[in-house]
């Protein structure tokens, strides 16, 4: 039997957070689409492997599951192409493991890529934990974005820059997706090759749709769907993310709009972080990476160890 949708799911020392998530899809989905689950463990610590693990097992009975693990944390795209490998439905559904449904946003966003052929990447609505909006659709990273923001740009041209935090009653068209939540044809997914796995965290959206755009793919949010978003508690904040942000950013600009483009970026965000390291000393990291030139050999994917761990089908002996 065809699954009609692959649910990938990325943990790494967050079960708590995995368990709820696949608690939350499994009883928010409907009962009459074919789904599979497939949840890849990037490199935990044993002790949450085998949590999620016991939990997985629990439920492999009433639920198509299966629990990936790699020995190496290989971060957002490269955690999400190892479930890719195992995925056998004809959408894909990426979602990360710090998102609680409010509603049947799988049957949703099915329905609306079934009627929409045109469209290459929806998303449901995304909320905080207080119910305040998160933006599901955004700008694609650019020099005019970095520089002068997106309100300015909303400001400027709504038609080509939507406003971000807006409730809309009906599908909204933007230049991307948030990663939190992207649920693709795999069709599509496929012919333009996945994530690219030169990242290890953030960008993978604007990356991923740029691409989209040369099939004359759009994005959408959908705005029917809803779910939590425990925004950032899958990676909590730190200088070395903030530098990785900045390798991700000027990594997708170079491959995108050139080197002028990355050239200009990079000496914007020296400047700018010359002075601010000068009131936050913390910062002088960042800055030093940026006057490297902010290369991928910097990446904390080149960091990662290979952490092995005895896999066995009854769990921790």
């Amino acid at each position: 039997m065809t699954n009609d949708i692959s649910i990938i799911i990325i943990n790494y020392n967050t079960a708590d957070y995995t368990i709820n998530c696949l608690a939350s899809i499994v009883k928010h989905t409907a009962s009459d689409l074919i789904c599979e689950y497939i949840v890849v463990d990037n490199a935990s610590a044993p002790a949450n492997y085998y949590q999620l693990k016991k939990y997985v097992d629990s439920i492999s009975t009433k639920v198509n599951i299966q629990l990936v693990r790699s020995n190496i944390n290989t971060g957002f795209g490269g955690g999400n192409m190892i479930g890719v490998q195992k995925a056998t439905g004809k959408y894909l559904a990426f979602i990360n493991n710090d998102v609680l449904f409010e509603n049947d946003c799988i049957s949703k966003l099915k329905h609306f890529m079934d009627e929409n052929e045109n469209v290459g990447v929806c998303g449901p609505q995304a909320f905080k934990e207080d119910h305040g909006i998160l933006p599901t659709i955004d700008h694609f990273a650019s020099p005019i974005r970095e520089i002068f923001g997106r309100r300015i740009l909303e400001f400027i041209d709504g038609k080509t820059y939507p406003k971000r935090k807006k409730i809309y009653s009906k599908p909204q068209r933007g230049q991307f997706v948030a990663g939190s939540f992207m649920f693709f044809r795999a069709e599509d997914f496929n012919k333009v090759g996945g994530f690219d796995t030169n990242i290890f965290l953030y960008y993978e959206e604007t990356d991923i749709c740029k691409r989209l755009i040369k099939l004359k793919k759009k994005a959408y949010l959908v705005p029917d769907g809803r779910f939590i978003h425990f925004h950032g508690a899958s990676t909590p904040k730190s200088i070395a993310l903030k530098i990785e942000l900045k390798l991700s950013l000027l990594y997708i600009t170079r491959k995108h709009y050139g080197l002028l483009a990355y050239a200009i970026i990079l000496l914007f965000l020296q400047l700018k972080y010359a002075f601010s390291s000068l009131v936050k000393p913390k910062h002088w990291p960042l800055f030093l990476a940026l006057i490297k030139g902010a290369p991928l050999s910097m990446s904390l994917k080149h960091r990662q160890k290979i952490q092995p761990i005895q896999l066995s089908n009854s769990g921790q002996k």
